[in-house]
């Protein structure tokens, strides 16, 4: 990390002002209660691995478990801290206490958690309104009689409303981490499709972007990839990835990662064999051509509902003219693409969900443009068209005058994917390991 900077790429005066803006928001004597993320578990002593709870990272810049932050006209920060036992320094390290609260997070005020249940209920007869995340919220102060008392007669609220209004329109540096997010994203996509006709496999597929993903600096992915060979990428949020790909099937890759706290999203949809076939290209092609028209949407003023409903007409017009849809009913349409056509992105991939679609786009937001056709193999049409599923999606900051793609650098023109993946791989040598692969054992069912 720089000088000043409390996580990479972000300084303690940010994290500061992010706390100030949102006493801005807060009503006088008002509370707000934010909780660190607890420690999940997957069997009785192994933990998943941790990830900070999206507010208490962006009010605190702290990214362990186990604390309590409150804020409030009257005190300004307040850290609750874990205290260190001396097992469990022994078997997991030192933790960030009371002193770090103070020096490394510039808390007003900390105190260890065994002196919350003394020093939080004093704080909460005080206020006159509690704010807290309901979703996040932890036992730990929720079961305290004075807010218990507070919430049964109706002073306690949705910090959320208030957060993510906040996290919604990103600073200068979140932008530069999201930009290197997206990056990264792009490269370890774009190597995971150049092997794609060599690892025939949604597991390896897989495997392989995460890998990409981690060498280029990545924490962890954004999400479990999505990695949806032929009928299963019809499939919208499949995550098996345990099937084998076959000759001819398409591939669908719904992929993201995270770094220092920021989240990528982008899909892409090419053909395992190097070329689409004829029937694929009609279907490519109008989602390209939707992603394309609704990213001259994207700008201040418009909203995502506005852009939603934009992209609906083009898909359904389209189908209508390929043929897989007969009639010009909205029911058959939805079963081919239930989804929105994007999403607000940043610290969390479903980012800022109190923000309405309908809100108008400001400079400084991340969006999702993600146009799909998800045609089920049971689906009542053409049979050539049964068992398709393609998606591309883009991310894209909304600027002064327009906006900027983040994703723009991975391919998604037909010719550009097919010249790729057949010239790539014309000279690869195909020997490299296969033998070993073709030796796995992949659980199906």
């Amino acid at each position: 990390m720089k000088e000043g900077e409390i996580t990479p790429g972000i300084t303690t005066e940010e994290y500061i002002s992010r706390r100030k803006r949102l006493l801005e928001l807060l009503p006088e004597k008002s509370l707000a209660i934010i909780a660190a993320a607890p420690v999940k578990m997957m069997t009785d002593v192994v933990p998943y691995t941790f990830r900070q709870d999206a507010d208490y990272l962006y009010l605190t810049g702290c990214q362990q478990p186990g604390g309590v932050a409150v804020l409030s006209h009257e005190c300004g920060l307040c850290m609750f801290m874990p205290e260190a036992k001396a097992h469990d320094v022994v078997w997991q390290g030192q933790i960030a206490g009371v002193d770090a609260a103070l020096e490394m997070f510039k808390a007003e005020k900390a105190y260890p958690m065994s002196k919350l249940d003394k020093i939080l209920p004093d704080m909460i007869k005080r206020s006159s309104k509690l704010f807290h995340n309901k979703l996040t919220a932890i036992p730990t102060y929720t079961d305290l009689g004075t807010f218990q008392n507070a919430a049964h007669v109706g002073k306690v609220s949705d910090l959320s409303i208030f957060t993510h209004e906040l996290r919604w329109v990103k600073s200068p540096a979140e932008l530069k981490l999201m930009k290197e997010s997206a990056s990264i994203a792009c490269q370890a996509l774009l190597q995971t499709m150049l092997h794609s006709k060599i690892y025939l496999h949604e597991g390896m597929l897989s495997a392989k972007v995460e890998y990409e993903c981690r060498m280029r600096g990545a924490q962890r992915m954004a999400f479990n990839p999505v990695v949806g060979g032929g009928p299963n990428g019809s499939v919208i949020h499949y995550s098996r990835n345990d099937q084998k790909i076959e000759d001819g099937d398409l591939v669908l890759m719904d992929v993201g990662c995270e770094l220092h706290g920021y989240c990528s999203d982008l899909t892409r949809t090419w053909p395992s064999c190097g070329s689409f076939s004829s029937v694929q290209e009609e279907i490519y092609d109008l989602i390209l051509q939707t992603n394309k028209e609704c990213m001259r949407l994207c700008k201040p003023g418009a909203s995502i509902r506005q852009i939603h409903n934009y992209s609906v007409e083009l898909l359904h017009k389209g189908l209508r003219e390929i043929g897989i849809l007969k009639r010009d009913e909205f029911r058959s349409y939805h079963q081919l693409n239930p989804t929105s056509i994007g999403h607000y992105l940043g610290m969390d991939v479903h980012d800022s969900s109190m923000i309405s679609y309908d809100r108008p786009l400001k400079p400084g937001v991340v969006i999702t443009i993600e146009p799909g056709i998800y045609v089920p193999s049971s689906f009542d049409g053409p049979e050539r068209y049964q068992g398709i599923g393609m998606r591309i999606e883009d991310e894209v900051l909304i600027t002064e005058t327009g906006c900027e793609v983040l994703t723009g650098s991975m391919p998604k023109e037909i010719k550009h994917i097919e010249s790729l993946l057949n010239n790539y791989s014309h000279g690869m040598g195909m020997g490299m390991g296969m033998e070993g692969h073709s030796n796995i054992k992949a659980a199906t069912s």
